[in-house]
């Protein structure tokens, strides 16, 4: 039988969920198991990079190989100039790329990947440091290397313990574990994290202005002795559930939703009455020149979809120049 067969004929068996969970599960264990067994060699190798005055050269072959990518892209991106180089081209010419200020990140976890293996010569004549993350110490690399970080599975989860499954899972975790810790350790800010990815949601979320993203046009104003009817009118209009009390450009309040509701429970007679009656009299406000981050952290804080936005000029401070609604969350892309 061929495997298009088998695989036509599995596919109307039971359900495949059983299987995934015992996957995840596995996996799971293993982690727990890598995690339990980190030692000081993990510091060994965290002090290795943060002391390097080069980059982070990352390498390794087929799945380990794009693992390796991964790391060295997570690294670049979180304070650590990365990048990755594939060990058969390295022999061929890319040793040209490293410098003997580099520090070497090799990832086998056979610790016997004939590419990976043959680096190691030229890497230790040029004066390289090697982290070598492998499954087992007593292998060449483990050897070899600086530092060792073994990422030692049972077995891999593929059903026939062939495909590396497991392990590629393991030394990704485990790149990433170091990752984090450099993030700690280089005190790594999400407005640092925005300058490597200006191009992302995230990295416009966290290096654009108040002023670069406010609502300008059309913005809900109305005079303080002008009536709750007419601010309704003015509220509907501006579809944003508010209203900015103003004399002349000057803030005096904001009246919202939910001032109209708590108002119209205590005084059913309150629509031709003045705003400056049911207002809120000194809003949440935030200036023009503060980071949209902050302005989020303050929408959170006091539970608020949309901020008034004054002027940041010295004597202006209390001049309405715009409105700013609450963003989504939009994670970076990936």
């Amino acid at each position: 039988m061929s495997l298009t067969q088998r695989s036509q004929q599995t596919s109307d068996s039971s359900s495949f969920v059983p299987i995934a969970v015992e996957s995840l599960t596995s996996q799971s264990r293993a982690l727990d198991t890598i995690a339990d067994e980190l030692g000081p060699e993990f510091d060994d190798a965290v002090k290795l990079i943060l002391g390097c005055k080069g980059r982070v050269i990352v390498s390794g072959m087929g799945k380990s190989g794009i693992v390796g990518k991964k790391i060295a892209a997570t690294f670049a991106s979180t304070g650590t100039p990365s990048f990755y180089v594939h060990p058969g081209e390295a022999i061929h010419g890319d040793l040209g790329m490293i410098t003997s200020d580099d520090l070497i990140v090799l990832l086998s976890y056979s610790g016997e990947t004939d590419e990976v293996v043959k680096l190691i010569p030229s890497l230790k004549y040029f004066g390289n440091r090697i982290i070598g993350i492998v499954g087992a110490s007593d292998t060449t690399l483990g050897r070899q290397a600086d530092v060792v970080l073994r990422v030692d599975i049972e077995r891999e989860v593929c059903p026939n313990n062939l495909a590396p499954t497991t392990s590629a899972l393991a030394i990704m975790a485990l790149g990433d574990a170091l990752a984090v810790c450099l993030i700690k350790a280089r005190d790594f800010k999400p407005s640092d994290f925005a300058q490597f990815h200006p191009g992302g949601m995230l990295g416009r979320r966290l290096l654009s202005r108040v002023g670069d993203v406010m609502i300008t046009d059309n913005l809900p104003l109305i005079n303080p002795d002008e009536t709750v009817r007419e601010a309704i009118f003015c509220m509907t209009s501006g579809r944003l559930g508010l209203a900015i009390i103003v004399e002349g450009n000057r803030l005096m309040g904001i009246l919202t939703d939910g001032d109209l509701r708590r108002a119209l429970i205590m005084d059913p007679t309150m629509m031709d009455k003045s705003v400056r009656d049911f207002m809120t009299p000194v809003p949440v406000t935030i200036s023009a020149n503060s980071m949209v981050t902050d302005a989020e952290v303050l929408m959170r804080k006091y539970k608020i979809r949309a901020l008034v936005v004054t002027d940041a000029r010295e004597g202006q401070e209390d001049q309405v120049c715009g409105l700013l609604e609450i963003f989504a969350d939009h994670p970076d892309e990936n």
